[in-house]
């Protein structure tokens, strides 16, 4: 007997098919985990808190009741706040709220007209009548500050066709007051600390990067505007730190060793199974290039940046030239504070260290270097190369590792 019982809408069946003739955003959305959950009304995107993974979160519900169109323009409304930074950056003095929310609304469906289910905020529509297409999230956000000010306290209210369905919230408003709102959830914008979003930050910026290039090799963006494409080219060109970088690097190698204890509860199993407790640890091998032309001011600034990564990560310092002098290795222990100090003088071959980390039981590999040798042979964990700016445009080698210039004088 067959189970005749429908099956709850599953996004991750339809997005490729929803976003066929965006190359852009298709790009985007294989890097964008999805989740279903009935918790929110409609759909959102958020930051991971644990992870640092961006997720989008949607009601199968909600989507099940749309038009294909509806869908995907739902799809882009989610991966236009990312794009846009209101999830990882963008945040008024005042932080979350809900003008916050709809401000962020209004600036992204300026460039989706004709695409959303009705309820959605729209500039020159409903109490949103007066104002133009095309603004940024804070213009939005300053006219709806100037207009709430102006409005008497005891107002009855309208929530025009803005609001959405005013019994819900949005994560920042109160429910049924009758003001317009949000139509999607941004309840988890707030929830993450400064370090974590400065990661989710890096890791945006690379997930942009690669679908800006994935939709300039098909010499097509879809629907993207020329303005949101210049905009989005001027975001990937902006300075890179090196800092968040290197602490991007560190966090996100970090791996879970998993442990019982009986004073966690076990979810699927309470009170029969001891629970599980997550210490998250990385192990990272560092490799410093010995050779002269490694610059002292680099050295310095990189070991003082570790001295501030010491309690998130367990370093092993591998100094090498054209070898690995294993007798100078060590591991920086948690909390501990190292000088940078050469220990070696010599020619620099990439290979050795690669070799020595690959037979190790190492999360990660940042080697130190000027890059003057040849290409070397693959790493089985990730690697990434800090250098000087100078070294870094003009590298002896070609890889699709990261480089990353570090400025000394900043």
């Amino acid at each position: 007997m067959t189970d005749s019982t429908p099956k709850p809408f599953d996004l991750n069946l339809h997005t490729a098919r929803l976003l066929m003739s965006e190359p852009f955003f298709a790009a985007l959305s294989r890097r964008i985990n999805k989740s279903s959950s009935s918790a929110v009304p409609t759909a959102g995107v958020k930051v991971d808190k644990d992870s640092g993974q961006f997720v989008m979160i949607y009601n199968p519900k909600f989507f099940e009741g749309l038009t294909d169109k509806e869908r995907a323009g739902v799809l882009k409304h989610e991966f236009y706040h990312l794009v846009f930074e209101h999830v990882t950056g963008r945040l008024p003095e005042e932080g979350m709220s809900r003008l916050w929310n709809v401000a962020t609304d209004l600036s992204i469906n300026s460039h989706l007209q004709g695409e959303l289910p009705d309820g959605c905020c729209m500039p020159g529509q409903g109490p949103f009548a007066d104002m133009p297409l095309g603004k940024s999230a804070e213009w939005y956000f300053a006219e709806l500050k100037k207009k709430q000010n102006d409005e008497p306290e005891d107002g009855d209210g309208d929530s025009g066709d803005g609001s959405g369905d005013p019994s819900e919230d949005s994560g920042s408003g109160q429910p049924g007051d009758g003001q317009p709102d949000s139509f999607d959830d941004h309840s988890g914008w707030g929830e993450v600390d400064q370090a974590t979003r400065d990661m989710a930050k890096e890791r945006l910026k690379e997930t942009v990067k690669k679908a800006a290039e994935e939709a300039a090799k098909s010499n097509s963006w879809g629907s993207v505007s020329g303005q949101v494409r210049r905009d989005i080219m001027e975001r990937l060109q902006s300075k890179v730190d090196w800092r968040k970088v290197l602490r991007y690097f560190v966090k996100t190698t970090q791996r879970a060793n998993k442990t019982s204890t009986v004073r966690r509860i076990n979810k699927r199993y309470p009170y029969i199974h001891a629970g599980k407790r997550v210490n998250r640890t990385a192990k990272i091998a560092i490799s410093i290039d010995q050779s002269g032309s490694v610059d002292d001011g680099m050295l310095t600034a990189f070991f003082s940046e570790l001295n501030k990564l010491a309690d998130l990560a367990e370093f092993t310092v591998i100094p090498f030239d054209t070898e690995v002098a294993e007798d100078k290795i060590y591991v920086w222990k948690k909390g501990q504070h190292k000088k940078a100090e050469r220990v070696l003088c010599g020619g620099t071959c990439f290979n050795a260290p690669t070799k020595y980390v690959n037979a190790g039981n190492f999360d990660g590999h940042i080697v130190l270097t000027d890059l003057c040798a040849p290409k070397p042979v693959a790493s089985k964990c990730q690697r990434m190369w800090m250098t000087t700016k100078e070294y870094a445009r003009r590298p002896y080698f070609q890889t699709n590792e990261r480089i990353i210039a570090i400025d000394s004088k900043v």
